[in-house]
């Protein structure tokens, strides 16, 4: 099938079939406050009009795969900007943005009220109908998807991407239908707990931007329950500026249980240890700004339309920031554990993936990273390092290599022909279970040998792969639709010390998702330390021009 002149050859699918089809549907559809479309000729000044507008979209190169083009295809070009209430309701739709973190200017709002006024003449009415179209689109897109595109920040994002041409075109159909245009837009945005706290937690935070700074706490060394300082009283208003009730205390240099306990809230909103001792990173969140809680809040915002059509069906979500991880399973939460992750040098990858098999009691063989960072140094180091670990050296016919006989000072520069590793056991570093994903980049679950560091609060330890701390747990879940492991079946397979692959009984996938703002058990958002320092350039990116997406 060859498109209208002026959109180039377009050989169209049975999936685009479909959506052109869609689209028509759309235009047919009666909408409240319109007249029903029917099958008559257009009136002359309407012909004029869509002549117009498919000579406006040759101009400017519209292809096969455009959006813009698509839609007007299938209403054979008429225009959809003809009741003033409509364009009332994109006007107000694009004012509205800032309460998603988004910015209206990206949309030209100045210029989009001066375009949108209507005109007799064929040429401007087609510029002020494909002006109001476009910024329709790309609004519904930074709403959907996000304005920022994340294969520009992270090398590894393998997420669902943004729909296809078609697909858009039958979004702007779909949203056209709608009586409230200005609402079924804001309806566009994700439909999440945490999306929409964190927009009621952005117009808090504008509104104290409005009113001023928080007081700041000075710094100094590290304060502990019990202490004297002249920081207290700084502290105290702090808090009291935040809504805590922190009475005035007869010594106002005396950190008291009550303020304590106040601390410790603060603390616990903002994913601190809650120990109610003034350190470093308590000080840092207590003297965030309210333009530094906006910025992360819009990060967050933007994150969430990035992995929003991810957060559906049965999946194992590990909270890269949070150092905790999650399994929902046909839609109900079924298994929550805390894990450690990789440490700032050796970050762990938000990536999209699914846990391809499990093996028992695995043996490690060292990865690149650690092997050219870590294990040859150690090696060049010390001549026991290798023995200390239970680490033995493998050429590559699987045949045990003497580490004395290797220069391992020369090894970082030369190459490094061996395989290094690390046989099974309850203390080898992978401990007894290794959940097994598919990405190049080999990044895996897995038990552990260190399980003491689980007690910390802040557990960014790790060389990238995530550590579980409920690892039997959560294998028992995914192989529970094989009918062949209970935990007892899994107990006794993991003490035969045997070394055993074992397909997982269902289709979970996994998201490595980081986020710097979550909700705690009561819905409440908490703002994290931004343990990666990723919040900055998604900001930046944020506030930079739009790209043409």
């Amino acid at each position: 099938m060859q498109s209208k002149p002026g959109l180039g050859k377009c050989f169209v699918t049975a999936a685009a079939l479909a959506a052109l089809a869609l689209m028509a549907s759309c235009v047919h559809a009666t909408a409240a406050g319109e007249a029903a479309v029917v099958a008559v000729e257009p009136a002359a000044s309407d012909s004029a009009l869509a002549l117009r507008i498919e000579q406006r979209l040759r101009e400017r190169a519209a292809t096969a795969d455009d959006p813009i083009a698509l839609f007007y295809l299938a209403r054979a070009y008429r225009s959809v900007w003809t009741e003033p209430a409509r364009v009332h309701a994109l006007l107000a739709a694009v004012e509205a943005v800032r309460g998603h973190g988004l910015d209206a200017a990206d949309f030209a709002p100045a210029r989009l009220r001066a375009g949108a006024v209507p005109a007799a003449d064929p040429e401007r009415a087609a510029e002020r109908e494909l002006l109001l179209t476009d910024t329709l689109a790309a609004l519904l897109f930074q709403l959907r998807h996000g304005k920022v595109d994340p294969r520009a920040l992270y090398r590894e994002w393998n997420f669902t991407p943004p729909p296809s041409p078609y697909e858009r075109a039958a979004e702007l159909a779909r949203v056209l239908q709608a009586s409230d245009l200005a609402a079924a837009v804001d309806a566009y945005a994700p439909d999440l707990p945490l999306y929409r706290a964190l927009r009621a937690e952005l117009l808090a935070q504008q509104g104290r931007l409005a009113v001023g700074d928080w007081p700041k706490v000075a710094a100094g060394p590290t304060l502990k329950p019990g202490a004297s300082s002249s920081r207290v009283a700084s502290l105290r208003a702090r808090l009291a500026a935040a809504g805590e009730r922190v009475s005035e205390a007869r010594d106002k240099s005396h950190y008291d249980e009550a303020l304590v306990e106040a601390v410790k809230r603060f603390q616990a909103a903002h994913g601190l240890q809650a120990d109610g001792v003034l350190g470093a990173q308590t000080l840092e969140a207590l003297n965030a700004s309210p333009a530094q809680r906006v910025a992360q809040i819009r990060a967050n915002l933007e994150r969430l339309r990035w992995v929003a059509s991810d957060l559906q069906g049965d999946r194992l979500l590990v909270d890269i920031v949070g150092y905790h991880a999650d399994l929902v399973l046909d839609g109900q939460p079924v298994w929550s554990s805390r894990v450690i992750v990789g440490k700032p040098k050796r970050r762990t990858p938000s990536l999209l993936d699914s846990v391809t098999h499990l093996v028992l009691n695995p043996k490690w063989v060292v990865p690149p990273t650690i092997l050219r960072e870590d294990v040859i140094p150690g090696a060049a180091r010390n001549p026991s390092y290798l023995a200390n670990r239970r680490l033995r050296v493998v050429d590559r016919s699987g045949q045990t290599v003497d580490p004395a006989t290797i220069d391992w000072s020369g090894a970082r520069q030369s190459g490094f022909p061996y395989r290094v590793e690390q046989q099974s056991g309850a203390d080898g570093s992978l401990g007894r279970i290794k959940f097994s994903l598919s990405n190049p980049y080999v990044i895996y679950l897995h038990d552990t040998n260190a399980r003491s560091l689980f007690k910390r609060a802040e557990r960014a330890l790790s060389s990238g792969c995530v550590r579980v701390e409920k690892p039997e747990e959560l294998a028992v879940l995914l192989l529970a639709d094989s009918g062949r492991w209970s935990a007892q079946a899994l107990q006794a397979a993991l003490d035969s010390g045997r070394t055993r692959t074992v397909d997982v009984g269902r289709d979970v996938k996994v998201l490595l998702h980081y986020a710097t703002a979550a909700l705690d058990e009561a819905g409440r958002v908490l703002l994290r330390n931004d343990i990666y320092g990723y919040d900055a350039a998604i900001v930046a990116a944020l506030d930079a021009p739009a790209p043409a997406r």
